[in-house]
């Protein structure tokens, strides 16, 4: 009963590590900015409705990432998962650069319908974006696959709760005068994050090369 109970301890410990991580690949900061910025302001139900769409949108984006990326990569595409962890971590390290160097993770686009952000740009690629889908593909090797579904869920409905109160946090960063700091620093861990993956990538293929006896 004991080994069983830690166990389960153990495993929950597991997701909601793995829940943070991909809530920090995903970024609130980011989405919060977007949706504060819109001109003319968003109403509580247009953003409610933007920021559900796009959250479902993006759940079943990574959801078929998770279940059948792996299928799709190897079989389809014949590409090594230390290739798919280089290369999502060099893209999301000129991401989190963006930010360090420019204040902002993205071009801003004003002036458009609220229903044209709910998809593009912000379930993809600002949700769903080349760091997350490459955690998605890799962590069901390590964690399994429905532990890491349940972990993008948790993640998301995280993000989902932030971007219902975009309109309060943009307010409040506006009056902090704190906005740009705070996407620096998002940034420099965004950037943390890709060297990590960038590494974790060359390690694997270093172990290919050189296998330990």
């Amino acid at each position: 009963m004991g080994a069983y109970f830690n166990n389960g301890v153990m495993k929950l410990t597991e997701t909601i590590k793995l829940s943070l991580y991909f809530l920090a690949l995903i970024n609130p900061v980011s989405k919060v900015m977007l949706l504060s910025s819109m001109e003319p302001k968003l109403q509580y139900r247009e953003l409610q409705s933007i920021s559900v769409r796009a959250s479902i949108v993006s759940f079943f984006i990574l959801f078929a990432v998770a279940t059948i990326g792996r299928f799709v990569l190897q079989t389809i595409f014949h590409v090594d998962f230390y290739s798919l962890k280089i290369a999502g971590g060099i893209v999301l390290f000129f991401i989190g650069l963006t930010a360090v160097r420019k204040g902002m993770f993205f071009e801003k686009e004003l002036g458009k319908p609220a229903v044209d952000i709910s998809v593009v740009p912000l379930a993809a690629p600002l949700i769903v974006g080349p760091g997350i889908v490459t955690a998605a593909i890799t962590f069901p090797l390590e964690s399994g696959v429905w532990m890491t579904v349940f972990a993008i869920a948790a993640a998301l409905l995280m993000n989902l709760f932030i971007m219902l109160m975009s309109s309060m946090l943009g307010r409040l960063f506006e009056k902090t005068m704190s906005t740009g700091p705070l996407i620096r620093i998002t940034g420099l861990i965004v950037a943390a994050v890709s060297v990590q993956m960038i590494l974790e990538g060359c390690g694997d293929w270093l172990k290919i090369l050189f296998p330990t006896k």
